[in-house]
């Protein structure tokens, strides 16, 4: 009989401490009604007597109360035992320049058109109560391969793009047919840098080894009018010898089509793909830059040798890109919205670039290096420094300042600045800070 007690009595406080520790941690909502003595018993295969004497208990200090005819209800007992949190820190660090910022200018992009067009692909009730094609809408192929063929002189049909999300999106895509390709043999990718994480990251994941500037792997991914940060592009006689070479080879290439709108010192070049016929380069494009990051599609074109796997088991991926968004991108561009958009932003950017560079040398004078090249938002700055990357980023950001550090050595740290985000009128004090923050570290 004592040992049939002292079981209840164990029971019993496993339920008292259960719906005590429920109700403080607010799982259990003041007001919220308890369950019946009759189904909590049964529920947790205990005697009603055992579930009675818990609640008695928890009625006993408050955190249950009896409704007559109605049962049990929790207390607001939990806001008298809230624990007061800490206050959290202020942060002093308000960012008044950002220059790291890659995003686009909120004045470079009409909300209000966008809009419409959003709004006018709501409409089309018919389309939307599916998932929408796994390779993309028909119709936006389309558009897309009149466009490419246009503006780049990448020849394909609409059957030879795949969209997708994002490049990232893509990748996962692709990277199971290169495993099974000869391409992807060896199972290694070269990247131009290590900044080109999102791919890389892909690549690793599925298996590949990751090299950075080595023709000699079986997949080269490339970003000719992306080299480098501060804007060079990729010669034609470069892309000449890339293909030439990828050919003996046997190689891959992969040409990410990244920012060649804006490219203002030169005529545009001609893309790889366009320049090797189609034959073992697949291209990849976003408008991430020309309209914004938040609308997420992006599209490859894929070589006949990937086209057929591709095929075989293309529905067996989900498309990942909002089916509303294809459709007003697919309107958006046919009714030449997009070749505007291109045009008002080459020109807004350039401009800003151009006094970015102005106020830079104003500022600076002889004591930095500047590197500009013909395309992209971004200049290199190479200034006298002793403070090391971390130390240099920590104070900045103290001041209020944001930018990027490409590299360092002992006296020097090269910074990219970014025009894009920033409003063109802040750019000179955002530089004095900078040249105060650099002069003040020594």
């Amino acid at each position: 009989m004592l040992e049939l007690n002292q079981k209840q009595n164990k029971l019993y406080l496993s339920v008292y401490e259960y719906y005590k520790e429920a109700i403080l941690d607010r799982r259990l909502l003041p007001g919220s009604k308890m369950p019946s003595l009759r189904r909590c018993a049964k529920e947790l295969q205990i005697s009603r007597t055992t579930v009675e004497s818990a609640y008695l208990t928890l009625a006993a200090e408050g955190y249950i109360v009896a409704r007559p005819q109605s049962g049990y209800y929790v207390t607001d007992i939990a806001k008298k035992h809230t624990k007061k949190a800490a206050p959290l820190p202020v942060s002093s660090e308000t960012i008044r320049y950002n220059f790291a910022s890659t995003g686009i200018d909120k004045e470079g992009f009409r909300f209000d058109l966008w809009r419409r067009y959003i709004k006018s692909a709501l409409r089309e009730d018919e389309r939307l109560i599916d998932y929408g094609e796994p390779q993309g809408e028909l119709e936006l192929r389309e558009v897309l391969a009149d466009y490419i063929r246009t503006h780049r002189n990448v020849l394909c049909t609409a059957d030879d793009i795949v969209v997708g999300a994002s490049t990232q999106s893509l990748l996962h895509i692709l990277c199971p047919l290169l495993m099974k390709s000869d391409f992807g043999k060896a199972k290694t990718v070269s990247f131009p840098t290590s900044s080109f994480i999102q791919g890389s990251t892909v690549f690793a994941d599925y298996g590949f080894d990751v090299h950075y500037r080595d023709k000699t792997c079986g997949i080269i991914y490339v970003s000719p009018a992306h080299m480098t940060k501060w804007g060079d592009i990729m010669p034609v006689f470069r892309r000449l010898e890339l293909i030439q070479h990828a050919a003996l080879q046997g190689s891959l290439i992969i040409e990410d089509d990244y920012e060649n709108e804006f490219v203002y010192l030169q005529r545009p070049t001609p893309s790889l793909q366009s320049l090797s016929a189609g034959k073992n380069v697949i291209y990849m494009g976003s408008f991430s830059r020309l309209l914004l990051p938040s609308i997420r599609v992006s599209f490859m074109v894929l070589p006949p040798s990937l086209l057929a796997s591709y095929k075989k088991v293309c529905n067996h991926y989900n498309q990942t890109a909002s089916k509303t968004e294809q459709i007003a991108l697919c309107q958006f561009i046919r009714d030449g919205h997009l070749l505007s958009q291109t045009r008002k932003l080459k020109r807004l950017y350039s401009a800003k670039l151009k006094k970015l560079i102005l106020e830079v040398r104003d500022v600076f004078g002889k004591d930095a290096a500047l590197k500009t090249g013909a395309a992209g938002i971004s200049i290199a700055l190479t200034v006298p420094c002793k403070a090391d990357k971390q130390t240099f980023l920590r104070e900045a950001k103290k001041s209020g300042l944001l930018t990027e550090v490409l590299s360092e050595n002992e006296t020097t740290l090269t910074l990219v600045l970014s025009c894009s985000a920033m409003a063109a009128e802040d750019f000179r004090d955002g530089c004095i800070l900078l040249h105060d923050v650099i002069k003040r570290l020594g």
